[in-house]
């Protein structure tokens, strides 16, 4: 469905089409300079983005149609290199800038979109993807998109290591590169960051939102009786995987907490086991609620659901859990030395 309506209507998209004003102002990112090649380098700043505001706030259609729009841009840039150079730039170089990278952006929702929005738009015309400044839930956000993406478009991904200055300077020239990334360039008032032609973003205001929740399919369904709760046992077995939850009650609101115990299949009350995510009541049967918890050690993880206060209702819960395993190949980033790259060919390390 994307590749036809990229096809089919993306100068309408260019010319016609303006994406609404909290996408303009939320969504981070832009095209910034040209490699040594010629070709056009776009940057996002994954970071500061708010996932969920943005989702509250606009249609999964109009990020779809923003990507486009974005990748029909850079197309028509390449084009315009091409008349330039006089020789044919056909491709684009990314800088995904993975600082700040949370547990916010695991968000299910967007994570689905965004994927599918980046195998169908991206492949064909990327060169290579630079990852700078990945945290240690890298592996694990890496782990959740990886399956959107083909082999080949894999393979030109390369996590940089702690001399990502280094290596992008084997591929930019430095007045082509921002300040901030260890170049010289700046915008015309000076400003490192260059946030004239790359959109640094923060949290999106809830005047923004035109919805209070994202609709979401839940997996299973259990009843917690009147003055009773429910637990489910999930044995982690990796240290950094996360654990995640989506839930919504019917009727009333429910308590919820996230516990540790040494056993599997040992019913222990909450006092005694390690909360991890102390519990409370949550108003879900108004607004679904979701988290997550990085699972810093190995153990079985409790998720407690808590009706003890009410005497006369029981509560009926929608919910899905999912254990999110780090990628274990991208789990060791490797610096990789600007001696090994060849910046006039294509890299292939991941």
């Amino acid at each position: 469905i994307l590749r036809h309506y990229q096809h089919s209507h993306h100068d309408a998209i260019i010319t016609d089409w303006r994406p609404p004003e909290v996408i303009e102002k939320y969504l981070s990112g832009g095209m910034c300079g040209y490699d040594r090649e010629g070709s056009p380098i776009w940057y996002d700043v994954i970071g500061p983005v708010d996932p969920k505001g943005l989702f509250l706030s606009a249609s999964k259609q109009d990020f779809i149609k923003s990507k486009i729009r974005d990748c029909e841009m850079l197309q028509k840039e390449c084009n315009l290199q091409s008349q330039r150079l006089g020789k044919n730039v056909e491709s684009i170089t990314m800088v995904y800038d993975v600082e700040g990278l949370g547990l916010k952006h695991l968000w299910k929702p967007a994570i689905e979109t965004y994927g599918e929005m980046f195998e169908d738009n991206y492949p064909e015309g990327l060169k290579r993807l630079f990852v700078i400044k990945a945290p240690k839930l890298f592996p694990v956000a890496y782990n959740l998109v990886k399956h959107f993406l083909s082999e080949n478009t894999r393979q030109k991904i390369l996590v940089l290591g702690d001399n990502w200055q280094e290596v992008l300077l084997e591929y930019i020239d430095a007045e082509e590169l921002p300040v901030i990334y260890g170049g010289k360039m700046t915008d015309p008032d000076g400003d490192p960051t260059c946030r004239s032609r790359i959109n640094h973003v923060g949290p999106v205001p809830p005047s923004y939102y035109v919805r209070d929740h994202v609709k979401v399919d839940y997996e299973q369904c259990l009843t917690v009786s009147r003055g009773s709760t429910q637990q489910m046992d999930y044995e982690i077995l990796f240290p950094g995987s996360v654990l995640r939850w989506q839930f919504a009650s019917e009727g009333a609101d429910i308590g919820f907490g996230v516990f540790m115990k040494a056993k599997k299949g040992e019913w222990k009350k909450a006092a005694q086991m390690q909360a991890v995510v102390p519990s409370q009541r949550y108003n879900a049967h108004l607004v679904p609620e979701d988290g997550s918890v990085t699972c810093e050690r190995a153990g079985v993880y409790v998720l407690r659901f808590d009706n003890t206060y009410s005497i006369f209702q029981a509560k009926r819960i929608s919910f899905s859990v999912e254990v999110l395993l780090p990628d274990r190949l991208q789990a060791q980033v490797a610096n990789i030395r600007s001696r090994d790259n060849d910046p006039a060919g294509g890299n292939s390390q991941s």
